[in-house]
């Protein structure tokens, strides 16, 4: 079992702010989908760096304001059964986007999920 990645996701009324000071002010690229400085309106922006990276999306239906920590690892179904063996109850598997994917919920809130690319 290899841990590979993490990504940061947050969704919020500040995300093109956010987005604007990793982007602009801090000088991280972006995955070219949607221009930060173009007059089209904000709906999310990703900062890529190898098997990790930052998203930042605006809040709107489908997507509730919040911050998830996803850990990219190279067998979810091995972590699952891991989480299980030590007392966590993850849900899922749910197959998405080409990945498999778990959550679980961290002390204090903090949604969690872990995912593997699919076969």
């Amino acid at each position: 079992m290899k841990f590979l990645g993490i990504r940061f996701c947050s969704v919020s009324e500040n995300a093109e702010e956010l987005a604007k000071f990793l982007g602009d002010g801090l000088g991280l690229e972006t995955q070219n989908f949607q221009d930060l400085n173009s007059s089209q309106e904000f709906s999310g922006a990703v900062f890529p760096a190898g098997d990790s990276w930052i998203e930042v999306w605006k809040e709107g239906p489908g997507m509730p304001k919040g911050i998830m920590l996803q850990i990219i690892v190279d067998d979810a179904d091995a972590w699952a059964a891991r989480a299980k063996e030590n007392g966590l109850d993850p849900e899922g598997p749910i197959d998405e986007h080409g990945e498999r994917i778990y959550y679980l919920q961290a002390p204090g809130g903090l949604p969690v999920s872990f995912q593997s690319k699919l076969e």
